[in-house]
């Protein structure tokens, strides 16, 4: 499915990968099978995709309503209500309205990516001074929250430190969502392993009702988290992944630009993606109904 058609609903809008529809005091989240990389839809979709992206991301909500508490109000609409979402099965979510947090609330545990970029040139990632000496895939001291901007569809997000994410949304609430934010992680990463994954960073998105703190959005999923298999671990050099960094590596050794539109992909690089989804959803949660579905 690149794209969900529900006539009779209010569609609000298109993201990377999810379809958002207005039910009132409710919102219809839909997980297409779309893929994003370098803040570029690809025109190919992942079969299975927004399946595993839905069911994971239902699971982790589960687990996490402990640290904090969720959007979540239906994970099954197409049974609760079959005519109006019968041909949503396995990828759709109602849930509760709230305001955005206008920050990329990202956590690291370990250092690649941006951050080792970051670090590369100054031996810090948002402000934060690292020891010296670490390497592609280093696992960190201590997690770190290292927030970004939430850029205009098309545009990139940007690194910020701390009193940059205070400018934003206020000390206070930016204080929460940190708080949140490694509090969600130290959760998830210490479940992950036990599973045979390394959550080497993540990406969370938060909201507020009534001036309350939730979780939104989707949680600990191969699109927004960097997860790599424990047995294969070796810091000094990248890791094998169950997530979008497979199809990032193959764009940039084709040497794309990163601009739109987006190359094709072969197809055994579509199969080989949406296998490594797949898999990252047998590890956490193999007795995951959705799995019978793809």
């Amino acid at each position: 499915m690149l794209e969900s058609s529900l006539p009779r609903e209010t569609l609000l809008g298109r993201g990377k990968v999810r379809d958002l529809y207005d039910l009132g005091d409710r919102l219809l989240l839909v997980a297409t099978d779309r893929l994003s990389a370098f803040d570029v839809i690809l025109p190919d979709p992942i079969p299975g995709k927004g399946t595993i992206l839905t069911a994971l991301s239902n699971f982790w909500f589960g687990r996490t309503r402990g640290v904090i508490a969720n959007h979540l109000l239906d994970e099954r609409p197409w049974v609760t209500d079959p005519a109006r979402f019968g041909s949503l099965a396995g990828r759709a979510v109602i849930v509760r309205k709230a305001r955005p947090v206008l920050l990329e609330a990202v956590v690291r545990g370990y250092l690649t990516g941006s951050g080792l970029l970051e670090y590369r040139k100054s031996g810090s990632v948002c402000g934060i001074a690292l020891p010296a000496g670490l390497t592609e895939a280093s696992k960190l001291p201590e997690p770190i929250f290292t927030p970004s901007t939430k850029a205009p569809k098309g545009q990139h997000d940007e690194n910020v430190d701390f009193a940059g994410a205070c400018s934003i949304v206020g000390t206070d609430l930016a204080t929460r969502v940190r708080d949140a934010a490694i509090a969600l992680y130290r959760e998830a990463a210490a479940f992950a392993v036990g599973r045979g994954i390394i959550i080497a960073d993540t990406k969370f998105e938060f909201g507020t009702i009534d001036g309350n703190l939730i979780l939104i959005d989707e949680a600990l999923t191969p699109d927004s988290s960097r997860f790599w298999p424990l047995d294969g671990w070796e810091p000094g050099k990248s890791q094998p992944s169950f997530d979008k960094q497979f199809v990032r590596d193959w764009l940039l050794s084709i040497k794309w630009d990163k601009k739109p539109p987006a190359p094709n992909l072969p197809p055994d690089i579509i199969a080989r993606t949406a296998a490594k989804y797949r898999d990252a959803l047998v590890r956490l949660n193999p007795e995951n109904p959705a799995l019978n579905e793809i």
